[in-house]
């Protein structure tokens, strides 16, 4: 359970409101998702602690290096001759350049700063000095690179900047019995989508969690699944939420016609098979686990009203080296779907951004919007981020523990 450090700068009464029982709370005001003063706040704070910043896969190889932004600064990736990935500040403790430009990669058994040429082993030890080694009284093991907190969790990076967040295994309690089953770190890349899509974030995940709207924008999905109904697993401790809707009896997967070009994933109950499972983790990475495929949604907000979305598809190896193999089939239909997700987002933002707006109510269906409007607000007040709440539940079959 991870924690923000200070006290956002929203109206103390809003949230207040956000953190009323749900049947009687709000959602966040606007300004919560149109002020560039709440994004910044947002930024040294939520996305200062544990969030997920890419995919083992890509720096999977010893000496592989990588600097990726976060937040307003870079941090360097490592891969060990050990295999072990540890994340470091991009900064060389000489005169403080950086390792490589945001973005860069490079592989070498040693990282190097190009300016001086200080050079660390791969576990962040200095190991040469020019112009320094020589020098009796200087001790090279005063100067190790700035070690970051870095977990690797099933083929996830997960990245805590700031040090201070406390326990992955905190933010993600609970989610495990959700997740292994489908072994997603042993899935491979198929295929990729990137968006830039003018809204806020938090517009994204609280869409993601509900299908009310689907009859309205999503004819697609809806021929495929069950959009009404399903069930919201039970709220842990762990910052993230989620639930479930079935497939309809035709469809195999989410796809335009519910075919699937894919192979199921092996080890799967007989009820995962025939579902499909969305799962929202604090704050910002989505995944919808399929029978044949998990589709990732790795969040970065640009600026309060406008964020950069990767849309990932993991498929199984086995599937991969099939010849009639073709990620297609589920890239087609979910980029029509985001598609008709963004747009209606992004018209939500102009709404928000329009100084006509009020925080509104929250149907008696969104018990897990509540969750992560609570989640925030918590944030927002300096109190653990998670997703637990006392929530009443006028039907009990609606949330699940199975």
């Amino acid at each position: 359970m991870s924690s923000a450090r200070s006290i956002a700068p929203v109206d103390p009464a809003a949230i207040a409101r956000a953190l009323a029982p749900f049947g009687s709370s709000r959602m966040l005001p606007p300004e919560a998702y149109t002020s560039a003063e709440v994004f910044e706040w947002e930024q040294a704070n939520f996305f200062s602690g544990w969030h997920c910043i890419g995919r083992s896969a890509d720096i999977a190889k010893a000496g592989m290096q990588r600097a990726d932004r976060v937040g307003d600064t870079t941090v360097l990736l490592a891969r060990g001759e050990d295999l072990v990935l540890r994340a470091f500040a991009n900064v060389c403790g000489h005169r403080g350049h950086e390792f490589l430009p945001c973005g860069g990669e490079k592989t070498s058994r040693a990282i190097t700063c190009p300016y001086h040429l200080w050079s660390y082993r791969l576990d962040g030890d200095l190991f040469s000095a020019p112009g320094y080694d020589k020098e009796s009284a200087f001790d090279k093991s005063e100067f190790p690179l700035l070690a970051l907190p870095l977990r690797e969790w099933h083929g996830w990076i997960f990245l805590d900047p700031s040090g201070t967040a406390g326990s992955l295994d905190e933010h993600l309690e609970g989610l495990e019995e959700r997740v292994r089953h489908y072994s997603p770190e042993t899935l491979v890349v198929g295929g990729r989508q990137d968006y830039v899509v003018e809204t806020n974030w938090k517009c994204i995940f609280e869409n993601y969690e509900e299908c009310d709207h689907c009859p309205a924008i999503h004819p697609e999905l809806c021929a495929v699944c069950v959009h009404e109904g399903g069930a919201n697993w039970e709220p842990s401790r762990g910052a993230w939420v989620g639930g479930w809707q079935e497939l309809l009896p035709h469809a195999a997967t989410m796809s335009l016609d519910g075919h699937s070009d894919s192979l199921p994933i092996t080890g799967l109950s007989d009820a995962e098979l025939r579902r499909v499972d969305y799962i929202a983790v604090f704050p910002n990475l989505l995944l919808s686990l399929h029978p044949d495929y998990v589709l990732t949604y790795r969040m970065i907000p640009l600026s309060a009203g406008r964020t950069f979305v990767e849309c990932l598809y993991l498929f199984p190896v086995h599937a991969t080296e099939q010849p009639t193999f073709d990620p297609a089939f589920a890239m087609d239909f979910w980029d029509i779907t985001n598609r008709e997700d963004w747009a209606a987002l992004e018209s939500v933002y102009r709404g928000l951004d329009s100084g006509f707006a009020k925080a509104g109510p929250l149907m008696a269906d969104e018990e897990v919007i509540y969750r992560f409007v609570t989640m925030v607000a918590r944030g927002y007040s300096g109190l653990p981020i998670s997703a637990l709440a006392n929530i009443p539940t006028t039907n009990p079959s609606e949330t699940v523990t199975t």
